[in-house]
């Protein structure tokens, strides 16, 4: 059973046993990293469309700040000071969760690309017939076990995500961010690799040069 929160949603997914759980685990992946891109999406416009609001009342304040004369400055009362100074921290903080947010949305991107590499590599080798039934049974336990690692990848995006409800520091989202991001950078190193040396092994088995043309162009082999 494979549980991925996704939002406010929680999807419990029975998945197949033997060479198809991957496609399973690849299906409700796709699905909750779409939803995440767009919730992200709707989040960096109304985070940019406060941050323009915000700038646009820092520059008026600013407008009036430079008009004022050393004695009404000196004169100021303590509301209208703070009222300047929470219109900077605000400002700040909408800029740092709008940081947060792009950054976030790139990793879930990163992820995406990861599963795009994975399918159309599994398509490719299916079709493939240098490659005995044990064999792609062997490439898809592999793809489960990657695939698998990217749900909790998908896990720790969320959690970011939901943290700005709570009273997560700082330094706890950064560390979040950065485990997740080496963990996804892991996972598409190693899964191009994969690919790559299966690719290799199918060219190897090739009977003829031009079915080794065939299978390079087929799998991007440049040497």
């Amino acid at each position: 059973m494979l549980i991925l929160p996704i939002s406010a949603m929680t999807l419990f997914v029975s998945l197949p046993e033997g060479a198809t759980a991957q496609l399973a685990i690849a299906e409700v992946i796709k699905a909750g990293i779409k939803k995440v891109i767009k919730a992200i999406d709707l989040k960096i416009q109304r985070l940019q469309n406060q941050t323009i609001w915000l700038q646009n009342a820092q520059k008026t304040l600013e407008n009036q700040l430079s008009k004022l004369k050393l004695t009404e400055i000196a004169d100021w009362t303590d509301r209208q000071r703070n009222l300047y100074k929470n219109y900077y921290d605000e400002l700040w903080k909408v800029k740092s969760v709008l940081t947060y947010y792009h950054r976030i949305k790139e990793m879930t991107e990163k992820q995406a690309a990861i599963l795009e590499e994975y399918r159309t590599a599994w398509q490719l080798f299916q079709q493939d017939e240098h490659f005995t039934p044990e064999e792609l049974a062997y490439i898809a336990k592999v793809y489960t076990g990657i695939l698998e690692a990217s749900v909790e990848n998908i896990d720790q995006i969320i959690l970011v995500v939901n943290s700005f409800k709570t009273q997560m520091s700082d330094a706890a989202r950064l560390e979040i961010i950065k485990e997740a991001s080496n963990r996804m950078e892991e996972n598409h190193t190693d899964l191009k690799q994969f690919n790559r040396e299966n690719a290799l092994l199918s060219v190897q088995r090739a009977k003829s040069t031009d079915e080794t043309q065939r299978l390079k162009e087929i799998y991007g082999i440049d040497d």
